[in-house]
């Protein structure tokens, strides 16, 4: 384990805040001299079914916690997600059943790992204490925490002076995060600037029921692919930690140079000296951007997939968007005769059944944006029914392919 000060500097590095860097210190200290871990929380809902490079940019940082020996909890929120966190929602969120969410909750456990350590990791879901709270239990949580606390929350807020609805099982689910932090005895809680308010109330309620309070530490908001908004598979502005490492690659290479820069502060190990050279001689021009991009593009995917997966997503990419070439590997999907009518099909059926498109609309979308091509030929009419051919290639997009198979 590395000496306290030494732990703090790298802990530091990419964070928006510590509350406090003090306490975090004193906490590291103890820890480093009694040889007693950590506890470090990090709390994720399982409202969605894949992690994004967003969720990546906090879970690096409990990676760190992890590789000084300190013990990583992650928090799958099973009672949580069925409210579903309000932070930053303008209006109350659709409560998912709990099917969904733990059928969401296990496609978190197989992305994570892709990071941590599974052998190091402890992973508990909250429904294990919430569901044994008495009606009482939860009266004399809720007393620990006013309606005018409450409202000074931005989102809060905003709805109520704009005459939005809040519902008040959504007053809960601070309380109920902040009573997670108890439970698990959290010495540090991760989480995004968006959840400072929550991280805080847990610092609250943790001496209210006579415990040490816990360490704060937000980590800034990676913006989306649009460079404005943050990232967000509702906003499809994503890239999914899932994808084939093709389109990691390629959604990369699609991000502007300003947004670039933000990526390699906080998804890859490059440290503070190096970071401040990469905007100098950018700014300065002494490199391509595009060159630059690539190595990140690169590191982002060897991260999932390893490094060679990685140099062969680069090839394809060169292949296809420096050389104007077709992908060597384009996935076949096979079509069926009986799915045809006249050997026939309609095109927007044609792009959901190849899953180019999760929508009808979203399928109607592209081919009016002219990004729909088959066999290199544009399709411009959204109503076309297409004579299917084996062997036939379809894309959409610069990234996107698909060869029919009859």
């Amino acid at each position: 384990m590395l000496e306290p000060k030494q732990q703090l500097e790298i802990l530091k590095k990419g964070t928006a805040e510590i509350i406090s860097e003090e306490e975090l210190l004193s906490k590291l200290e103890k820890s480093y001299k009694t040889g007693i871990p950590l506890n470090i929380k990090l709390g994720l809902d399982p409202t969605a079914p894949d992690i994004h490079l967003g969720h990546m940019v906090v879970i690096r940082k409990l990676k760190q916690f992890q590789d000084f020996g300190h013990q990583v909890i992650l928090l799958i929120g099973d009672y949580t997600g069925m409210i579903g966190d309000p932070s930053g929602r303008s209006e109350t969120r659709k409560q998912l059943s709990r099917e969904e969410i733990l059928k969401n909750a296990r496609t978190y456990e197989d992305q994570v790992f892709k990071i941590l350590d599974p052998n190091k990791t402890k992973i508990v879901f909250n429904s294990q204490w919430l569901k044994e709270l008495t009606f009482e239990d939860i009266l004399k949580l809720s007393s620990k925490y006013t309606v005018a606390r409450m409202l000074e929350r931005e989102d809060f807020s905003k709805r109520y002076h704009e005459g939005k609805p809040i519902c008040i099982h959504e007053f809960f689910y601070p309380l109920m995060q902040g009573y997670d932090s108890i439970a698990l005895k959290a010495d540090v809680e991760l989480g995004g600037t968006d959840q400072t308010f929550n991280l805080l109330l847990g610092r609250t309620l943790q001496k209210e029921y006579g415990q040490e309070p816990q360490i704060a530490i937000t980590m800034p908001i990676l913006v989306g692919l649009d460079g404005e908004k943050k990232m967000s598979k509702s906003l499809g502005n994503y890239i999914g930690i899932d994808e084939h490492p093709n389109e990691i690659y390629g959604k990369v290479m699609s991000i502007s140079d300003d947004v670039m820069v933000i990526y390699y502060e906080l998804l890859t190990d490059i440290t503070k000296h190096d970071l401040e050279k990469l905007k100098e001689d950018l700014n300065e021009g002494r490199v391509n951007p595009r060159d630059i991009k690539m190595e990140l593009a690169k590191k982002i995917v060897s991260q999932f997939y390893g490094l060679e997966n990685a140099e062969k997503a680069e090839e394809a990419f060169k292949n296809v968007f420096q050389n104007g070439n077709l992908p060597e590997d384009i996935q076949e999907f096979r079509i069926s005769k009986s799915e045809l009518t006249d050997g026939k099909m309609w095109i927007v059926k044609l792009l959901t059944s190849l899953n180019l498109s999760s929508s009808n609309s979203e399928a109607r979308r592209l081919i009016n944006q002219n990004a729909v091509k088959i066999n290199e030929e544009k399709i411009t009419d959204p109503d076309a029914d297409i004579d299917i051919k084996d062997g036939m290639i379809i894309q959409v997009g610069k990234r996107r392919f698909a060869k029919i198979k009859l």
